[in-house]
Parts: C-alpha cells; sequence; structure tokens
C-alpha cells in the first residue's frame, strides 16, 4: 500500500461515485486537498463533505463548467497538482443501428471531449509553474476483444491514444497517464457482467493513481498501466527496458 505523504490540490472528475469517489478518498486520506466535480449535486456535495473539499457540480462535456471548476478550485484550494481525468459513461446498450445517435455521441463527448476539456483548462497553469500531473481513467474496452456495442470501447480507445500522444506532447514537462481501473463493480458496470465475473477489487486503482501523483512513475508517462495487472513498482524500476521495448502500448504487430 503506498505510504506517501503528498501535498498540494487535486482536482476529481467523476468523483462523486464509482471509483472516482474512492480516487477521492485516497488523495484526501495522502494529504491533498481534493475538489470533487460531478453532475448530482447530493453524490459529489457528501463526498467532498466527507474528504473536507471542494464540492463542483456541472457536466464535464461543458467547457464553461470545466473552467469554472479550474477556477474556483485553485482559488479555494490552490494550484492543480493533479488532474484525475475520471469522469465516463458508458452508453448506449441498443445495437448500434437501433442506438439514439444523440445519446451514442453523448457517449465520446463525456469520454473524449471532456477528458481534452480538463486537460487543456489546466495544463497551461502545469506548464507556468513546472509542475503538475495528469491521470486518466481509461479501460480494457480500448483494446479487448469481444465487445459488442460501439460507443463505449470507441471512446476508450480514442481516449488511451489522446493520453498517450498528450503525453508526447509533454514530455519532460508534464507526466500523462492512462490506466485502466479493471474490472471494478460500480453503478455502471453492475448488471452488465454475468455472474462470476472477476471484479477488481475497488482500492487497486485509487492506489494507483497516488503513486503516480507521489512522482514515482514519472519515467512511465504515456504508458498503459493497469491497476490489476501490471505491478507498478516492478515497472519503475524497469522504466529503461519499458520503453526501449515499447511495451504497455496498444499497438499493431505484424
Amino acid at each position: 500500500m503506498p505510504s506517501d505523504t503528498l501535498a498540494g490540490a487535486a482536482l476529481v472528475t467523476g468523483g462523486g461515485r464509482g471509483i472516482g469517489a474512492s480516487i477521492a478518498r485516497e488523495l484526501a486520506g495522502a494529504g491533498m486537498r481534493v475538489a470533487v466535480t460531478g453532475r448530482t449535486r447530493e453524490q459529489v456535495e457528501a463526498v467532498a463533505t466527507e474528504v473536507g473539499g471542494l464540492a463542483l457540480v456541472g457536466d464535464v462535456s461543458r467547457r464553461e463548467d470545466v473552467e469554472t471548476w479550474v477556477e474556483r478550485t485553485e482559488s479555494e484550494l490552490g494550484p492543480i497538482d493533479l488532474l484525475a481525468a475520471n469522469a465516463g459513461i458508458g452508453g448506449p446498450r441498443a445495437p448500434t443501428w437501433e442506438a439514439d445517435v444523440e445519446r451514442w455521441w453523448q457517449t465520446f463527448e463525456v469520454n473524449v471531449l471532456g477528458v481534452h476539456l480538463c486537460c487543456t483548462a489546466v495544463i497551461p497553469g502545469m506548464l507556468e509553474r513546472g509542475h503538475g500531473r495528469i491521470v486518466i481513467t481509461g479501460s480494457g474496452a480500448a483494446y479487448l476483444p469481444g465487445s459488442r456495442q460501439t460507443a463505449y470501447p470507441a471512446s476508450k480507445a480514442a481516449v488511451w491514444r489522446y493520453g498517450e500522444t498528450l503525453a508526447n506532447e509533454l514530455r519532460d514537462r508534464i507526466p500523462v497517464f492512462v490506466i485502466s481501473p479493471g474490472l471494478v463493480r460500480t453503478a455502471m458496470t453492475e448488471g452488465v457482467f454475468p455472474d462470476g465475473a472477476p471484479w477488481t477489487p475497488p482500492e487497486l486503482a485509487p492506489r494507483l493513481v497516488r503513486v503516480l501523483a507521489a512522482g514515482h512513475a514519472d519515467a512511465l508517462a504515456g504508458r498503459y498501466l493497469h491497476a490489476e495487472h501490471d505491478d507498478v513498482e516492478e515497472l519503475i524500476r524497469r522504466a529503461e527496458a519499458v520503453a526501449a521495448d515499447d511495451l504497455n502500448a496498444i499497438r499493431l504487430r505484424r
């Protein structure tokens, strides 16, 4: 279990429940001042109260909401040291040709545009200060076979590529990570997977975010890190080999 004491301010999107709420609790427990965002006021305020943080209600796909979150966080908690871009939705479960087009596209607006808006809102300040980290919540749906609904897997494939490319742009300045929390039982996944599904312990993703926030894994920026299946401490020790062999990346091999 990570033992680092952290400092500074963190902005956690989608923090009103599930994985985001667990990340907010982990970071606050480690010593960070945490702003919790989400669309449901009761959930966001409950988590923020629990962690002694700041509740910010709004829609991650609305630029004005995101900019307001960043302004309030930095005004009330201080400069943002960590962005945990976690907000996401599952998308329609109907066959693609029968799904409501607006609902289908909303999956991209939240899962991809929302990440982009948050990143572009915090990066200028991080660059000016010469400090900051970004952790994006991805999903195995980005690369695992067998998916039968197009919106969610395609959006997560897009956000993985976005995170990797952004890490390239910010190399040696702002570390950017994309993580997979594993198959965590949440309101979004409940009822989607069969009985006996191999659920991932919910504490693993928050612990990974804490390690990344502490700066131990900066050499792994741009790599795809799985909370359950990757031993991040081992990857840190092997960081040069990971980069040289282009490991922990989604690639076409021929």
